[in-house]
């Protein structure tokens, strides 16, 4: 499928703009009449959300200013063939302009010892590519985090916006795996683990939400 193709399927009338003229304009999605109420509290749906464990994974860019990054849950593995994942972005997070503006991502799947990690890249206001984070630029020009066991670097190929995040659609050109660790995970507020989560039944925890 075209871009085109892709764009009409959403709205024909995005499919009339020039390609010069789309990017890094995105895909709206989600939209709905004026004054019309939800079907489901957003509340409610993040409630149900929590009770969702998920992998973490920290993605990274080059922005105007030098490198950006953030946890994200929402990683997902679109297609084998062509190789796609897709990962969702706050509207709101510090991210959105470089990610809006970046060609290329790299997404670190996170091993269970990366809990501090993945609480950097979830936190405002801080310098997450500071020490004791230790990462390096790719010949490519991404930042990569240096302790990661598994990372892929992506092409971004569709920036669509839906609802107040923002969907991307990117393709694997590159990958690397260190190592086989234990995945971390986040579940109802909490970081942890597979085996951790099997030996405990805890009240919800309070780590900082990923952006993702």
């Amino acid at each position: 499928m075209t871009d085109a193709d892709f764009l009409a399927d959403v709205d024909p009338a995005l499919a009339e703009v020039p390609d010069t003229a789309r990017e890094p304009r995105p895909v709206v999605l989600g939209r709905r009449a004026p004054g019309a109420a939800p079907t489901v509290d957003a509340g409610a749906l993040r409630q149900v959300f929590r009770r969702h464990a998920a992998g973490v994974a920290v993605v990274t860019l080059t922005g105007p200013a030098g490198p950006v990054g953030f946890t994200a849950t929402s990683v997902t593995s679109l297609s084998a063939a062509p190789p796609l994942l897709s990962l969702s972005l706050s509207a709101t997070s510090s991210s959105a302009p470089a990610m809006l503006a970046a060609e290329t991502l790299v997404v670190h799947l996170l091993s269970s010892d990366h809990e501090e990690i993945a609480r950097r890249f979830a936190t405002s206001g801080v310098d997450r590519f500071a020490p004791p984070v230790r990462w390096r630029t790719l010949p490519t020009g991404e930042p990569v985090l240096s302790d990661a066991a598994v990372w892929l670097r992506a092409r971004i190929e569709h920036r669509i916006a839906a609802g107040e995040s923002y969907l991307v659609v990117a393709e694997v050109v590159d990958s690397r795996i260190d190592r086989t660790d234990e995945p971390l995970l986040y579940h109802d507020g909490r970081y942890g683990t597979i085996s951790e989560a099997l030996a405990r039944n805890e009240a919800p925890g309070s780590d900082p939400a990923p952006e993702g």
